[in-house]
């Protein structure tokens, strides 16, 4: 295949790629937060691949604090999903695009890599940890794997890349203050320094975000600061800076099934207000023998109290602690000659616990049926890209380096609650004095990344040829011994060609193409990854015929763009050969934490097309609606080393990937009043290898209404807005316990109910 594709890369023979429909190229300004627009900002012209837009104001107009995740949920090919009505809260939180979940997709923020996405922290943060959503400027979406550019070794189906907005010219002050349903609090500000002299400019702003959950009992709450500046040094050439801080702290929902559901009820949730209540469910859990811990108090007896079946319907309490540091400092810029440049280093550092009162574990002596076990992360990541490109005749070169150092050490613990009267901690508190440590290991990931992309112009047609390679280094040194696996691992391919065309056809109207091969590197951790397993496992991961092979993707893609008049339209088809898919297959309960086994288990095929369309009408009225067809379906049963059928997967649909997703806004912008109604329809989707089980399809819809007044140079401006406005009662993300072969399994989520929100935004 490599061969093929080297050919193929040389001759500029005519590849495929992915359709987007153009209004507009032009990097995005600084955002004025009072000013709204609602259409959609797609940018096409002249690409050779699929990359659509969305700038500040499609943000601006979602509640105050929504994930921009979940701005993008509207493109095509986009599944979007959390059990918030912001769609920020981390354990429920998934993005994935034609099949490919968000731990196969790439994330960057001003080019700083995000990592996998992975509620773990493995390898980076979550975009709402990194910024806040009032300081981003421009987000970029690409449905195929991406630029080659990007700083990623895990984009084998799509790229996300967000950028933050530039300070203001002139000084000022943004504040804005939301109240709604569950007691949302949210304060944000934002002071602008404006020109300070020669044209360096910055801003920092803060979030203060408080809310109860909309179901149980518990809060989930944000501290965060943003803070940026721009120096420009001569010419085109200028140093930027950025600096952010996030404090989050959530009360988890509890996971589902569909026979909890059944039996329960949407509304059911962990049981944090009745501590009793906890501690007499763990106390017949022990009797029945269903925990492994010893009796803890033989008067409770063995039968569940109603409508209690088992141990794991319902916890004490869960929780997840996440506190951030990111900063970057860099230069760009051009020169002569078309000379073009980027340098920038970054720094991240991340504490984090997840937090889960568990009824397997008892506290020291008898103090209660119940522990906390958390899982702990200590994140040092440090790193540097850069790029440099010139223009020679209709040759646009450039060429690109990135390095990452990740020191990330993860541990397994349990701490003890005081009595069985009371549990003596907070959730929301960072822990400290474990009694047990089940196992701490250290992993260092080492990851150098180039590319060479050389972009030719020839009249109406433009062809983009280059190569990105890459080697991933994991190592794992035990701090506590354990039964997990230590030792090293990597990934080298230093070939991923990337080809594309593009070819105006008349005003107005294009045919473009492409094609991408994409090797997906193995991530460092013991709950993911090829340490997550027992050593005996890991050693036979390393050779023989059960060797680890890294996943790979080829891509390829074909559209046309066309504009006329107000309507802007695209029409996409694309398949993509998926390869070496691995499976991690957890047994028992989530809670219980039992090691995965990790394997290659065959090819994954998706084939598809996406529709877009946007109407700009007059006096301020507009339309914009997708439609997405995925067939994603696996190629090979799985086995086990000696072939015994494990799972008859071949020709099943993937796992949470609907065959059918359709977006649509019809939008109203005039004399500083402006609505939006948005409707996002998604079929069935399975959460079983094999298909036997699943959750409907649904129709949620949100909306938006809202006025600026103009008070003579200040801005002052009311919003309110709706989610789920219909109050659909749904199954939102599945898969937060992972996935199993058949059956049943504790591993939904519900989405929020019916939410309303009021925002006053005010400018100085």
């Amino acid at each position: 295949m490599r061969k093929v594709a080297a050919c193929l890369l040389a001759g500029t023979s005519l590849l495929i790629s992915g359709a987007a429909f153009a209004q507009s190229e032009q990097a995005a300004p600084a955002a004025d937060d009072m000013v709204g627009q609602s259409e959609i900002v797609v940018i096409g012209k002249g690409e050779t691949r699929q990359v659509q837009q969305l700038d500040a104001s499609d943000i601006a107009e979602l509640a105050a604090g929504t994930s921009p995740l979940k701005a993008i949920e509207k493109l095509p090919s986009v599944n979007f999903q959390s059990a918030d009505p912001f769609g920020a809260y981390e354990w429920a939180e998934r993005v994935s695009i034609r099949g490919f979940n968000q731990n196969q997709l790439g994330f960057t923020l001003d080019g700083i890599p995000l990592g996998d996405a992975s509620y773990g922290n493995v390898n980076g943060l979550h975009i709402s940890r990194a910024i806040t959503s009032e300081n981003i400027g421009e987000v970029r979406v690409s449905q195929g794997s991406g630029s080659i550019g990007t700083q990623a070794t895990n984009n084998l189906g799509g790229t996300l890349e967000f950028f933050s907005r530039d300070p203001s010219d002139s000084f000022g002050l943004q504040a804005q203050g939301t109240y709604g349903t569950e007691n949302t609090v949210r304060l944000f500000g934002r002071l602008e320094t404006g020109d300070l002299g020669n044209g360096v400019a910055g801003y920092v702003s803060y979030v203060y975000s408080d809310m109860d959950k909309w179901k149980g009992w518990g809060s989930q709450r944000t501290n965060q600061a943003n803070a940026k500046i721009v120096a420009p040094v001569g010419g085109d050439v200028r140093l930027v800076g950025t600096l952010s801080y996030s404090d989050r702290r959530e009360n988890d929902y509890q996971d589902l099934s569909l026979g909890m559901l059944n039996r329960l009820g949407y509304d059911w949730d962990n049981i944090s207000n009745d501590y009793a209540l906890a501690v007499r469910v763990a106390d017949i859990a022990n009797n029945r023998g269903e925990t492994g811990a010893p009796v803890s108090n033989a008067a409770a007896g063995t039968v569940y109290p109603a409508p209690f079946a088992t141990v794991d319907d319902a916890y004490f309490d869960a929780a997840g602690l996440r506190r951030d540091w990111l900063a970057s400092f860099g230069i760009e810029g051009g020169g002569e000659g078309g000379l073009r440049y980027n340098l920038k280093g970054y720094y991240h550092n991340n504490h984090g616990q997840g937090l889960w009162y568990t009824p397997y574990v008892p506290s020291p002596g008898g103090a209660s049926p119940i522990s906390i076990r958390t899982t702990e992360y200590d994140m040092d990541r440090k790193g540097a890209f850069g790029d440099v490109g010139a223009t020679f005749g209709f040759n646009q070169v450039s060429v690109g380096l990135w390095y990452e150092r990740n020191d990330f050490q993860q541990a397994r613990r349990f701490y003890a609650l005081s009595s069985r009267t009371e549990p003596g901690r907070d959730s929301l508190d960072f822990q400290s004095n474990p009694f047990a440590t089940q196992w701490d290991f250290d992993y260092k990931t080492d990851t150098f990344q180039y590319y060479v992309q050389d972009k030719l112009t020839f009249g109406d047609l433009t062809v983009n040829l280059g190569w990105k390679g890459f080697e991933v280094r994991n190592q794992a040194n035990p701090v506590v011994a354990a039964s997990l696996a230590s030792g090293k691992i990597k990934v080298t391919d230093w070939f991923q060609p990337h080809a594309g065309f593009a070819y105006v056809l008349a005003p107005g109207a294009e045919l473009f193409g492409g094609f991408t091969q994409v090797t997906r590197a193995f991530t460092a951790s013991a709950t993911t990854g090829p340490f997550a397993t027992t050593q005996a496992g890991f050693n036979a991961l390393l050779g023989g015929s059960t060797k680890l092979e890294p996943e790979q993707s080829d891509t390829y893609e074909l559209g046309g763009r066309f504009r006329s008049g107000p309507f802007t339209g695209s029409l996409a088809g694309y398949y993509v050969n998926f390869r070496n898919r691995l499976l991690g297959v957890t047994t028992g309960a989530g809670i219980v934490g039992n090691p995965v086994t990790l394997q290659n288990v065959g090819d994954v095929r998706s084939v598809g097309f996406e529709a877009t369309g946007d109407l700009r009408l007059g006096s301020g009225f507009g339309a914009f609606v997708s439609y997405s067809y995925n067939d994603s379906t696996y190629r090979d049963n799985v086995t086990n080393a000696a072939g015994v059928l494990l799972a008859a997967t071949k020709g099943k649909t993937v796992v949470d990937a609907p065959k059918h997703l359709l977006k649509g806004e019809l939008t109203y912008d005039y004399a500083g009043f402006n609505a939006r109604i948005g409707a996002n329809y998604m079929s069935k989707r399975y959460f079983t290898y094999t298909n036997d089980q699943s959750v409907d399809g649904r129709v949620v819809v949100d909306a938006t209404i809202g006025y600026k007044f103009d008070l003579g140079g200040h801005a002052l401006e009311i919003q309110g807005n709706a989610t789920n406005l219909f109050d659909k009662k749904y199954v939102a993300t599945i898969g937060t316990n992972g996935f199993g072969n058949s059956g049943d399994n504790q591993t939904l989520m519900v989405g929020a109910p019916q939410q309303f929100f009021v925002t006053l935004k005010a400018g100085f």
